[in-house]
């Protein structure tokens, strides 16, 4: 299993800038966040986009291999595990990335989240498998089982597009998580029409 290991916020913001996370930028994060943080150190030219990009990524844990995420899935127990598929280059990743960081303390104790990356070669079989060609695209599993939703779109395999906001997320988890523990393996969308994407028109082909 190749899984790249959360970094605190604080560790990675203090390793960029020199300065101590919690005596200067506990206070910008909360009224930035996380990605407007990261956006005003690509404008001040602290760090390249590539870095900004990858350093969102790089807050959750990152899988690379078919059998971390297959070993994720497993030995995920009483827990959804919620796996992104995507690129950090891709601007709505980034901003789904931004939501998922800020929501994964208030999940956790009823769910993980993880990152995969579209283009590694080890995943492809996953991508064939779920049908994966729109990006981001947002995975559910508890207990190894794979949730479904019907969120009013052709597809309850998976959440297509980002979160307008970390509330939808919260909300959409703690829906399946319910769900499942009742034996269930499809849910409602607890979100209404104009806050689920209509990914038929906003995203693009892998």
């Amino acid at each position: 299993m190749t899984l790249t290991s959360s970094v605190s916020l604080e560790r990675s913001l203090a390793s960029s800038t020199g300065k101590s996370f919690l005596a200067e930028g506990k206070a910008s994060i909360r009224g930035r966040g996380l990605k407007g943080c990261l956006n005003a150190k690509l404008l001040k030219g602290e760090s390249s986009r590539e870095e900004v990009e990858s350093e969102m990524s790089y807050l959750l844990p990152t899988v690379t291999t078919k059998e971390g995420i297959d070993e994720l899935i497993l030995n995920t127990i009483d827990s959804v595990l919620v796996l992104r598929v995507g690129r950090a280059t891709d601007t709505v990743c980034l901003h789904l990335d931004d939501v998922l960081a800020k929501a994964a303390r208030e999940v956790s104790k009823f769910a993980k989240i993880a990152l995969i990356d579209v283009d590694s070669e080890e995943i492809q079989a996953y991508l064939k498998y779920f049908d994966i060609t729109l990006i981001p695209a947002t995975l559910f599993f508890f207990n190894a089982e794979h949730m479904k939703m019907d969120s009013g779109t052709p597809d309850h395999t998976k959440w297509i597009g980002a979160f307008h906001r970390k509330q939808d997320f919260i909300d959409v988890v703690e829906t399946i998580y319910r769900g499942a523990m009742k034996g269930k393996l499809i849910v409602t969308c607890p979100l209404p029409p104009e806050r689920i994407p209509k990914f038929q028109l906003l995203y693009k082909e892998i």
